[in-house]
C-alpha cells in the first residue's frame, strides 16, 4: 500500500489479517521520532493490544531477536508490525522465525527451515534502502562472530507492506544517503546476476529509474515528498528484483566490512560498487548498457564505465566514502576480508566467477 498517509491505514489491515495482540518492533530513534506512538495509537484505535520491542541496534543480532521473543512470549503475541529502517525489519523477521519455531537464528540459515506457520506481519519502511519489506529473507548477524546469518522463508515475507513517504522526511541525511545507495545496489546487481529473471528485470529497471532520478533530489530537498515517495517505491521495487533474483559481489564483499570494522552497510555499498561494475563488464556489459538505456552493437562496450561513473556521482552526492582506507582498512586487512567475502552465499550469483581471488582483486582497486 503506497501514498501520502497510509500509516492511518495499518490499523484496519491489522483487523482484515486477524491481528489482536500484536507486537510493535521499532528502534529507538523511531521511537524518539514518536512514530511508534503514532502507529500504536492507530492499532489501539482499531480495537488492538500493542507491545512495543526497542532493544536492539543496526545490524540486530541473534541476541537481541532472542530478548524479542521472550518479550513477544511474555505477551501471548499473534502478529507483528515492524517499523523503521533495516534493521527493524528484520528484527521484525528474525523474532518471528524463534517465537514461531523455537530454537535460535542460526538453525534457519538458509530456506524453509521453519517447523510451524509464522505470525501474519505488517512491514512499514521508514527508509527508502533495504527492500526488506519486499523479501522473504532477514539478515542477522551472529553475536560472537559479527557474521550474517541470511535467513529465509515463505512466511517471513510481510503480508503488507505500508509505503508512506511521510514517514521518511525526517530521517537524517546520512541515513537518507546510505539506504539510498543500498537500494541503488540492489539495482543494479539483481539486474545481472545468474538467477535473474524477465519479472526480475522489469522491477530492477524501473527501481534504477526512480532512485537514480531522484537520489540526489531528496539530498537536497528533503522534504520533497514527490521525490520521496519515488525513492521509497524504487527501494521496494529493487527488493522484489532481489526477491527474485538474488545479489552479486558488491554484497559479498560489504558484509566482511560490516563484520569487521562496523562499517555501515550503504558506505561498505558505496566503496565496493563501482569497482565490481568495472570487473563484471567484461562479461555483463551489454546488460548494463540496457540498465542505462543505452542501445546498438556497441552500447555494451564501455557500458560498465559509464555506469560506475554514474555511481561514484551519486556516491559523492551522498557524501560516501569512495576507498577501503577511509573506512580504517588496512592492505594487511585485505587477505582476511578476501577469504570471509569468498564464503558470502551473494557471491555465487554474481555473473562473472567469484572467488577468494577474485574478492583480493576488488578490494585491491577499492583501497
Amino acid at each position: 500500500m503506497f501514498g501520502e498517509g497510509a500509516l492511518s491505514r495499518v490499523g484496519d489491515l491489522a483487523c482484515q489479517l486477524g491481528f489482536t495482540h500484536t507486537l510493535v518492533v521499532a528502534d529507538r530513534g523511531i521511537v524518539a521520532a514518536g512514530l511508534v506512538d503514532r502507529a500504536a495509537s492507530v492499532l489501539r484505535d482499531a480495537g488492538l493490544s500493542a507491545v512495543g520491542f526497542h532493544e536492539f541496534d543496526s545490524n540486530p543480532d541473534a541476541a537481541m531477536v532472542e530478548r524479542g521473543r521472550a518479550l513477544a512470549a511474555q505477551h501471548s503475541i499473534d502478529s507483528i508490525v515492524a517499523l523503521g529502517g533495516g534493521s527493524s525489519l528484520d528484527c521484525a523477521k528474525g523474532i518471528n522465525f524463534v517465537l514461531t519455531s523455537g530454537g535460535a537464528m542460526r538453525d534457519y540459515r538458509g530456506y524453509g527451515r521453519t517447523t510451524r506457520p509464522m505470525l501474519p506481519m505488517i512491514g512499514v519502511p521508514t527508509t527508502a534502502g533495504t527492500g526488506s519489506d519486499a523479501q522473504s529473507y532477514t539478515i542477522i548477524s551472529d553475536p560472537t562472530t559479527h557474521e550474517k546469518m541470511a535467513c529465509g522463508d515463505r512466511g517471513a515475507a510481510f503480508r503488507v507492506a505500508v509505503l508512506d513517504p511521510l514517514l521518511t522526511v525526517s530521517q537524517p541525511r546520512a541515513v537518507t544517503a546510505t539506504a539510498g545507495y543500498d537500494a541503488l545496489s540492489h539495482a543494479v546487481e539483481a539486474f545481472v546476476t545468474t538467477r535473474r529473471t524477465d519479472i526480475s528485470d522489469v522491477f530492477a529497471r524501473e527501481a534504477w529509474r526512480l532512485l537514480q532520478f531522484n537520489y540526489e533530489r531528496v539530498l537536497v530537498e528533503p522534504g520533497d515528498l514527490a521525490a520521496r515517495g519515488a525513492m521509497l517505491l524504487g527501494a521496494h521495487h529493487a527488493g522484489t528484483a532481489v526477491e527474485q533474483s538474488m545479489l552479486g559481489a558488491t554484497h559479498a564483499c560489504a558484509n566482511p566490512l560490516t563484520a569487521r570494522f562496523g562499517t555501515t552497510h550503504g558506505a561498505a555499498i558505496a566503496v565496493m560498487l563501482p569497482h565490481v561494475v568495472r570487473w563484471n563488464a567484461s562479461h555483463v556489459g551489454a546488460r548494463y548498457a540496457d540498465l542505462l538505456g543505452e542501445a546498438g552493437p556497441d552500447a555494451g562496450a564501455s557500458a560498465g564505465d559509464r555506469l560506475a561513473e554514474r555511481l561514484e556521482s551519486l556516491a559523492r552526492a551522498g557524501g560516501l566514502p569512495s576507498r577501503l582506507h577511509e573506512l580504517g582498512v588496512a592492505r594487511d586487512d585485505i587477505a582476511m576480508l578476501a577469504s570471509n567475502a569468498a564464503s558470502q552465499w551473494t557471491g555465487t550469483f554474481n555473473p562473472r566467477p567469484f572467488d577468494a581471488p577474485a574478492a583480493r582483486d576488488l578490494y585491491e582497486r577499492a583501497y
